[in-house]
């Protein structure tokens, strides 16, 4: 085995069958927030496709962002022994992501989701199998970590892991907390966030980790998100763009121009494409052009992965960008 790792991916890996929705209807508040996806009860309803997504889920699609960028990825991440998790496996293969550290639980269910897709937005049903997760403190030493979604029984395993950060300093952290990792809070979690080099959001998870109202400007946010340690505050707001803030300059990056087909993993896919631009080199605003390429490609295709691209094609669609489509300095 290669013991260098650039970029290691931690968090959960999931199947999800796509599902596309026609027969349906999405009602939202005045501002266009606080949707509902409805559909009559007590029917039959007819969709239009149907598509089976292997390997995917935050960490997962992080760790194809990343091999597909030509950096040497890792997931490490629990399956079931069953045909589900071999095709996790046999789809990360193909991804050219290692699976080294991926464990197969005996008599455990792999994880499987199911995908409402409807206009371009998705709803989720979810169901996280609560796998015994252990953290190797043999682990040879990462370049990145890259840490997200997991199930609500791991708080041990994120201790460990923030164990592991105490005792390995050089290991640079990118955190996207997902739904549970959020509802742990900070003073938990406090180690995490101390060693994290780089911390992933968009604006409602800042507000909800804060406990603050939407009043407060997109700057306040990230200013106080950064008080609890991380170095690097990136904070997504959807198709409006992107801000980071560095402790000294704080940047707006509006997202490359393109109209979605299905946005699925566009966060993901923006977050671990300005990860791997760090872990290669690259400044805050060089990273911050990488991102939204990647994370519009993605929204051209159904699903999370497909649409990720090689450091050639993004490079290629960064080239020919329009003249506007650079960060700002706010």
């Amino acid at each position: 085995m290669n013991t260098q790792i650039d970029f290691l991916a931690i968090g959960d890996v999931v199947t999800e069958p796509f599902i596309r929705l026609t027969d349906a209807e999405a009602y939202c508040d005045l501002d266009q927030e606080n949707c509902k996806l409805c559909m009559r009860f007590g029917d039959k309803i007819p969709y239009e496709s149907a598509e089976v997504c292997r390997a995917v889920g935050n960490s997962a699609n992080a760790a194809v962002s990343a091999a597909r960028l030509g950096v040497n990825s890792y997931l490490m991440a629990y399956i079931g022994d069953d045909e589900i998790g071999k095709g996790d496996l046999e789809q990360l293969a193909i991804n050219k992501v290692h699976t080294d550290y991926m464990k197969t639980i005996p008599g455990m269910a792999s994880n499987y989701h199911y995908v409402l897709w409807y206009d371009v937005e998705r709803t989720i049903l979810v169901k996280h199998t609560e796998f015994p997760y252990s953290f190797p403190m043999d682990l040879p030493e990462p370049k990145w970590m890259y840490l997200s979604s997991l199930a609500p029984n791991s708080k041990d395993y994120h201790l460990e892991i923030a164990q592991y950060l105490v005792t390995h300093p050089n290991v640079k952290l990118a955190f996207q907390p997902g739904t549970f990792q959020i509802k742990l809070g900070v003073e938990l979690l406090k180690d995490i966030y101390t060693h994290t080099e780089v911390f992933f959001c968009n604006v409602e998870e800042a507000q909800r980790i804060l406990n603050l109202p939407t009043e407060h400007d997109k700057k306040t946010l990230m200013q106080k998100l950064r008080a609890f340690g991380p170095k690097i505050i990136v904070m997504t707001d959807g198709i409006k763009g992107a801000y980071v803030h560095d402790g000294t300059d704080t940047w707006f990056m509006p997202v490359y121009p393109h109209t979605p087909i299905e946005r699925t993993g566009a966060g993901d896919a923006f977050e671990s494409t300005f990860t791997v631009a760090l872990l290669l080199g690259k400044t805050i605003p060089e990273a911050l052009l990488w991102a939204p390429i990647n994370a519009m490609s993605v929204t051209q295709q159904v699903g999370a992965q497909k649409g990720l691209l090689s450091r050639e094609k993004l490079e290629e669609l960064l080239k020919n960008a329009p003249a506007d489509y650079k960060p700002s300095k706010i």
